[in-house]
């Protein structure tokens, strides 16, 4: 070997090894990028996102914007949550590393027995199930609001709650959802003066652009603000609850409005290939059919597979995992869930192993008809913080409205989540769910929930997802998660097309234009029955943070044209 050629290998030895050291650098450059360089949310509505920002402004964190956030969205979203009904808070402390699944579900009362939601026939009674006082659990979110504030939060909760007491007094724009939802319920809001006297004070009802204000629910966040839980759950406002439950028939107790209580519950984890999954454990029913269906799906290269086929296979992880819900799926203070076999990958392989890769299996109960469907009730934010801190919240009143009823001088719109219950076993609920002795109700008893807030997190990316939809929530949120795991931005997530299948009945709802004639074709070839062309559904809102390039983004969903994602630098005032 000459002089020369060894002093070209050494060179390029040399050159080699420094290029090594200078990735091992770059690497190690981008692993320390562990604090976001400004803060994302991303909401149902630009109002409550502003809000949010607005409490990360006057120094607060993640938690103070979530409350502000939400306070903000139960003003402006009457038609999908408010403080007459409940929530789950999925938080995520960057300083601890610790994740917290807050529950703030409504709970039944001591009067809501099976027996009062039957009529004379001993059928279920739909109408005291869905609307007024009867259908109404405790609601949950004030207290909510208050826990989170307190324990997670830096700003006085007057502070958080600004925001929402500001628009509820001085009114925001009446937008095309709001007044096409009326129109759906107005029959029922209407039999209830509280109700008529906030949507129709002006003499007639909600219209597109007119401006709907709201001072009873600004003097009731007002109270909040002051005296905290007992702001609600006791004093002038419990007094105005109780006393309009009860003039319409229905039957609370102070005791049991001032006994509420949120509950701070272990989350859920799983893997999905090299995601780490952090999810709500029940009474949401959407963590443990996330994991069933994810770690079903984990068996194939679904981007390997043609349209038909890679469908195919995800509609038989979704029919598995809503049938072990409607069997076994309730509060877990009031009955044994068995979540670790649930949640088990051996459990996800037999599933699996019982899936025809070119046939579909048939469902217990079978039924052509569409899947009931939610679209505009239930909403969900999601922000991430300049100091990684991270919450992912979904709330809800349950359907349109909620039970359509405002007890007078409050501005309260409470639930009708006690439709979430199994009230007659066997007996699908308005989403067309149904359930057994596990979601039965009780005194004090939380209804279960497909509400399913959600943290993603790889080597190198944060994530929080959400959405709402009633029963299609769980499948809105796991073809969003399946969007991130193919590469797609926050935003392409958001507008994916969606479908959806629940077990019963047996049939595949799609939006419309989500297949090709082609891939219908395909599926009804297969054994699936295919509902195409209904209505769009779900609205969710996901931010990401990618800390390879230190860069935030937010996607929110275009159905819903009043919803904001937003990144900004986070200059605090102080």
């Amino acid at each position: 070997m000459t002089r020369t050629l060894r002093r070209v290998l050494v060179l390029c030895a040399t050159w080699l090894l420094l290029a090594t050291f200078q990735v091992a650098a770059a690497d190690a450059k981008v692993a320390l990028a562990q604090r976001p360089n400004g803060a994302a949310i991303a909401s149902a509505h630009k109002l409550a996102t502003e809000a949010g920002f607005e409490a990360l402004a006057k120094g607060g964190n993640a938690f103070d914007a979530a409350v502000a956030t939400s306070a903000a969205l139960a003003v402006v979203e009457p038609i999908s949550s408010g403080i007459g009904g409940g929530g789950f808070f999925l938080l995520h402390d960057a300083k601890s590393g610790r994740d917290v699944f807050v529950d703030a579900r409504e709970t039944a009362p001591e009067s809501a027995t099976p027996e009062a939601y039957l009529d004379k026939a001993g059928e279920l009674d739909h109408d005291r199930a869905e609307n007024g006082p009867w259908s109404a659990g405790i609601p949950g979110l004030p207290a909510a609001l208050v826990h989170v504030a307190t324990k997670y939060g830096r700003l006085p909760l007057r502070t958080s709650l600004a925001p929402a007491i500001r628009i509820a007094r001085e009114g925001f724009e009446i937008y095309p959802r709001l007044e096409r939802g009326y129109g759906s319920r107005r029959e029922v809001m209407e039999r209830y003066p509280g109700t008529r006297a906030v949507f129709l004070a002006d003499g007639d009802a909600p219209k597109v652009g007119e401006i709907l204000k709201q001072p009873e629910l600004a003097h009731t966040l007002e109270l909040l603000a002051e005296k905290g839980f007992d702001g609600f759950y006791k004093g002038e406002t419990a007094k105005k609850l109780l006393k309009g439950v009860a003039d319409e028939g229905g039957k609370w107790t102070a005791e049991e409005l001032a006994g509420y209580r949120v509950k701070e519950r272990e989350p859920l984890r799983f893997a999905y290939k090299d995601w780490t999954i952090t999810t709500v454990a029940p009474p949401s029913s959407g963590g443990i059919a996330l994991a069933q269906m994810l770690q079903i799906l984990a068996g194939w290269d679904l981007q390997e597979l043609d349209e038909a086929h890679r469908v195919h296979l995800i509609v038989e992880a979704m029919r598995r995992a809503f049938r072990d819900r409607t069997f076994y799926l309730g509060d877990p203070d009031f009955v044994q869930v068995p979540v670790q076999r649930l949640m088990s990958k051996d459990y996800a392989i037999g599933l699996r192993a019982s899936i025809h890769p070119e046939k579909a299996t048939p469902s217990a109960l079978l039924s052509g008809q569409p899947t009931p469907l939610e679209d505009d009730e239930t909403t969900h934010f999601s922000i991430i913080d300049d100091e990684g801190n991270r919450v992912s919240t979904t709330q809800t009143v349950n359907l349109l409205y909620g039970s359509g009823m405002i007890p007078p001088g409050t501005g309260v719109l409470l639930n009708d989540e006690m439709d979430d219950f199994a009230l007659r076993p066997g007996t699908p609920n308005a989403f067309g769910v149904m359930g057994y002795e596990a979601n039965a109700p009780k005194p004090g008893k939380r209804m279960l929930s497909s509400m399913t807030p959600s943290f993603m997190e790889s080597k190198d990316k944060v994530i929080a997802i959400g959405g709402p939809g009633g029963s299609r929530i769980i499948t809105e949120v796991l073809i969003g998660m399946l969007g991130y795991d193919a590469g797609l931005s926050p935003q392409e997530v958001a507008a994916l097309p969606r479908f959806h299948h629940q077990w019963m009945p047996d049939a595949i709802s799609a939006e419309k234009n989500t297949f090709s004639p082609q891939v219908v074709e395909a599926l009804q070839a297969m054994g699936h029955t295919v509902n195409v062309g209904e209505s769009t559904w779900g609205n969710l809102q996901t931010v990401q943070w990618d800390r390879r390039t230190n860069t935030l983004s937010g996607g929110s969903d275009p159905r819903n044209p009043v919803g904001k994602a937003d990144v900004r630098a986070t200059a605090k005032s102080p």
